[in-house]
């Protein structure tokens, strides 16, 4: 009996969990990405504009009062989803793009409180993470005792304080 020793062709590798289902199309994924940028944006874009004053933007906290006095975003306006429809024509600004926030990504009360803005005509955002993102990064945080800011999470922004440049 005879043994070939001729190299045998490298199988191909199976398909990982990642590749399962297959990439969008390109068009498809423009399409999509820009739509996400389009409807969302994050804390570190929020905390830029707002140490810049950035005109027309208004940071809306759609968190109950006891949320909003246990901690907020320095400069945002607190407006609790149930009073948006009553109150957004006299606390936003005319032309002003909305940017909605909650406690954090475990929490869609951001997501509902952009609805409510979306319903009434407003250009509206969702901010990524929510208040806790908006801490853990280090930025400014007010309360009755003044404002303060938490140590940075190093699992969420450069310990530097320096942008991540993303």
């Amino acid at each position: 009996m005879s043994v070939s020793l001729t190299a045998s062709a490298t199988p191909s590798p199976a398909p990982g969990a990642v590749t399962t289902v297959p990439a969008a199309e390109n068009a498809a994924a423009l399409a999509h990405f820009a739509a996400r940028l389009a409807f969302e944006t994050d804390v570190s874009d929020v905390a830029a504009d707002l140490a810049s004053a950035a005109a027309n933007v208004i940071v809306i906290d759609s968190r109950s009062t006891q949320s909003w006095q246990q901690g907020h975003i320095v400069g945002a306006v607190h407006l609790p989803t149930a009073e948006i429809a009553a109150r957004a024509a006299e606390v936003v600004p005319a032309g002003a793009t909305v940017v909605t926030y909650c406690w954090g990504p475990g929490c869609n009360g951001a997501t509902r409180a952009a609805l409510e803005f979306a319903r009434l005509g407003y250009p509206v955002k969702e901010m990524l993470g929510g208040f806790e993102y908006w801490a853990r990064e280090g930025f400014p945080v007010e309360t009755s005792a003044g404002v303060s800011r938490h140590e940075i999470d190093p699992l969420t922004a450069p310990v530097s304080g320096i942008s991540c440049a993303c």
